[in-house]
């Protein structure tokens, strides 16, 4: 039996798909996009009422331009296929709620926990939209208050030590000698002790490193007061951290309100004056010790498809894709 001779075939031979024509052919036709019931309104909301559940998350996020979305999601669906319950163009509650009403009101009622942060205006969007839910505030976002206003202390000093250096060396200057700064026993001027110590104001000190603990030990020796601010910071991390009753929390965070009076520091005071308007729904983590850490989730996963479609350049069809992935059934 004769067999054809093989033919050697050049690369010309060959068709190739042109990405950018394939790319349009993909969003035109091949995904269905032009087909989607919901791209009349895609860019101002999207509401899927089939994915609420009994505990949900909303937050805030940026698309593109620095332009924020509210978005709510079901927490008991850990981040996957049918997680997304609504997304909502800029965080205006008044437009929220509104779209939020697409949801049937008895479905909505079902609702029993909704984890959020500091934000008045998620607070009113939770208490219309979710009348029967319980509100929780992230406690990462109240640690996060105290952390900044240690790092507020800390910068101020640094400002401050940046001046004295440079009116030492324009002393120096002036009387036609060679500028020498101090340096303490581990080799840091103090405009350095201040720059590098920026880490480990943010830990216990039983993470800290040989170093770091070294450092610490004279940055509190020269500033007590950052040593203090410090130890408010991380006495409220181990309210957060140790207490597993409600009211044992509650005894312990009016202690800790003591201590901020006592130290007199405007921005913890500005804190606590944030915890006397938001205390029920501060303690309200106790009940499950639940945290907006899925909405956070979320959010890094929103932004990780960005980052992979290098930007966005269609808002809608970027939202398309994202109801695909997270809000439909596959």
């Amino acid at each position: 039996m004769e067999t054809s001779p093989v033919t050697c075939r050049t690369l010309e031979d060959f068709y190739y798909i042109d990405a950018h024509t394939f790319e349009k052919q993909y969003k035109e036709v091949l995904s269905g996009y032009r087909r989607w019931s919901e791209l009349s309104h895609a860019d101002e909301w999207l509401v899927f009422p089939e994915n609420i559940g009994e505990h949900l998350a909303i937050d805030e996020t940026s698309l593109s331009n620095g332009e924020l979305y509210t978005i709510v999601t079901n927490r008991d669906r850990h981040g996957r296929e049918g997680c997304l319950v609504a997304i909502v163009s800029g965080t205006k509650s008044e437009d929220v709620i509104r779209a939020l009403e697409e949801i049937p009101e008895n479905r909505r009622e079902t609702v029993k926990e909704v984890t959020l942060d500091l934000s008045d205006s998620m607070r009113k969007i939770v208490r219309s939209s979710f009348p029967k839910a319980q509100r929780v505030i992230d406690r990462f976002h109240i640690q996060k208050l105290a952390c900044d206003a240690v790092q507020e202390i800390r910068i101020q000093h640094r400002w401050n030590a940046i001046q004295e250096a440079n009116d030492a060396m324009e002393n120096a200057k002036l009387e036609g000698r060679e500028y020498v700064p101090f340096r303490y026993e581990n080799g840091d001027t103090k405009n350095e002790l201040l720059a590098r110590s920026r880490y480990l104001l943010f830990k216990s000190a039983d993470k800290w490193t040989k170093s770091q603990a070294r450092r610490a030990k004279i940055l509190f020796a020269e500033y007590p007061d950052l040593q203090q601010a410090y130890s408010l910071s991380h006495s409220l991390r181990m309210i957060f951290a140790k207490n597993t009753v409600k009211d044992a929390a509650r005894l312990s965070m009016a202690r800790w309100y003591n201590k901020v009076e006592e130290a007199g520091f405007h921005s913890f005071n500005v804190i606590a004056a944030t915890f006397y308007e938001h205390y029920d729904d501060i303690l309200n983590f106790y009940n499950n010790r639940s945290s907006n850490a899925a909405a956070e989730s979320f959010n890094a996963k929103v932004k990780a498809f960005r980052a992979a479609l290098r930007g966005i350049r269609d808002e809608k069809f970027f939202l398309y894709r994202l109801a695909m992935i997270y809000a439909y059934p596959h």
